[in-house]
């Protein structure tokens, strides 16, 4: 049986009336529809009780949530190519993987449409997105066991037979496969359609973690309780930072190259403050996130360097999208939201187009052999270091986005706009562009849904080519009926 929501606005319950600013569009860019998955939904996974939260202790709280909970799912969406079919994929499950039992990594096929034959923004309270769960599946390793979003679940004897998944981005293959990274690793790994790991593909060293004491796993310095920092720099001092790994995961429209992309500068590219308690995490401060290049025919890497905007307010990279072979949307954000209160003003929720190729007359450097890099954009350019060049392509604080009479996007859009994914081309020639959030399984804030018509002339989309459909026809006309 199929699960199917009419997407709500929410904005009248959660904020007053609006008053608007006259603003201009972004060039090419239009908002054609906004909408909310429901927090309340339930995913087709056919679990039974609920999952809880722990405390400190590692003790069962009374904060529990039903296993079959549908959320997360903004942290990412890749479309299959065929038939308005979306791959949604959540991260690590509730309270931030520290949970009674280990929650079951999944992924969701979804059905999702913009019904564009009646004027938007609405006057009233209304959607015209539509979603439609279709499937859920369990993510599985190669011996038939699930993937859980347990930070502990790693194995101390193989680094390789870890069941710790964290994924985070995911895009589709032209083979009928499909890529996720792994923001525990980080890694990438794939699957195929049922779920069932294929292969690991290994990153270079520098974006793992190095403990300097304990087990080395490969993937962490073994945590021994729920109160364990895994990444104070007594335990590391190279790669990623706490939570903050490979955020974001495209191909190329040839299904050639995997570029990743992390969500904030790796720990030795000058990413912390150092000088503090060696056993604190300290705070954030580098402003140079590294892009991950994988060629999937030669296993050849390259890597390139994006400067973020700024680093306070939980601000860094979620998500990347191939527009073709060179370019790229990369999607920063900020962690606030007036869903968190009045004072709680997002400053940050942007789409940046980037080209790894050019950088006017200068070629991109690639920064593979480079084992530190500087902390600013400043720092790079003494180096004679080229970043990728960034332009604003789309920013969803613009008061032009007006999601109905009364309110903007601003007004109520959430804390974690996580996903982005290419839609089918719409009737009269425009792109279309979902960009959705990340709702970490709350059971009171629905998963946000945005729909943009972007103009041929803005980008010079290359369509990936996927001939076979990832989800069963079939099984598609049978659930919809």
């Amino acid at each position: 049986m199929k699960h199917s929501w009419l997407a709500t606005a929410t904005a009248a319950v959660l904020l007053g009336s609006s008053v608007f600013i006259s603003a201009a569009a972004d060039p090419g860019v239009t908002l054609i529809g906004s909408g909310i998955v429901p927090a309340s939904a339930l995913d087709a996974s056919g679990l039974t009780g609920v999952i809880c939260a722990l405390d400190i202790d590692k003790n069962a709280t009374n904060t529990c949530i039903d296993k079959r909970t549908l959320g997360g799912f903004g942290s990412g969406l890749a479309y299959t190519g065929h038939d308005n079919v979306f791959l949604a994929v959540p991260d690590r499950g509730p309270f931030d993987g520290r949970t009674d039992v280990p929650y079951l990594d999944r992924f969701h096929f979804m059905q999702i449409t913009v019904d564009t034959s009646a004027p938007f923004p609405p006057t009233t309270q209304a959607s015209n997105i539509n979603v439609v769960l279709l499937d859920t599946r369990f993510f599985m390793d190669n011996g038939n066991r699930n993937f859980v979003g347990d930070a502990y679940a790693f194995s101390t004897a193989d680094p390789l037979d870890t069941l710790r998944f964290d994924p985070e981005g995911v895009i589709v293959s032209p083979d009928g496969t499909f890529f996720v990274s792994d923001e525990y690793g980080p890694y990438v790994r794939q699957f195929n359609r049922m779920g069932h790991l294929l292969q690991r593909l290994p990153v270079p060293s520098k974006f793992l973690l190095d403990p300097q004491t304990g087990t080395q796993t490969g993937d962490i310095n073994n945590p021994t309780d729920a109160a364990s920092l895994e990444l104070t720099p007594n335990n590391n001092s190279t790669g990623r930072q706490a939570n903050r790994g490979m955020e974001g995961l495209t191909i190329t429209p040839d299904g050639r190259t995997l570029v990743g992309i992390m969500q904030n500068a790796l720990i030795q590219d000058n990413g912390l403050v150092t000088g503090l308690d060696p056993d604190i995490v300290p705070g954030r401060r580098g402003l140079v996130n590294r892009i991950l290049t994988i060629d999937l025919q030669t296993s050849e890497t390259h890597e390139y360097a994006y400067v973020v905007d700024a680093i306070n307010q939980g601000r860094g990279v979620n998500e990347i999208l191939a527009i073709n072979d060179h370019e790229f949307l990369v999607l920063e954000r900020d962690n606030r939201t007036f869903l968190a209160g009045p004072t709680n003003d997002p400053r940050l929720k942007r789409i940046y187009k980037i080209d790894l190729k050019k950088n006017g007359v200068n070629d991109v450097t690639d920064v593979s052999d480079i084992a530190n890099l500087p902390e600013t954009a400043n720092g790079l350019a003494l180096q004679g270091i080229v970043p990728v060049p960034k332009t604003l392509f789309l920013d969803m604080l613009n008061d032009a986005y007006k999601v109905d009479a009364t309110h903007t996007i601003k007004s109520v859009i959430a804390e974690k706009i996580e996903g982005m994914a290419w839609g089918p081309d719409l009737s009269d020639g425009r792109h279309l562009l979902f960009v959705i959030s990340d709702n970490d399984l709350s059971t009171t804030i629905g998963t946000q849904i945005y729909a943009f018509a972007i103009a041929p002339s803005t980008v010079d989309l290359q369509p990936q080519q996927l001939p076979e459909p990832l989800f069963s026809p079939g099984q598609l006309k049978k659930t919809l009926q």
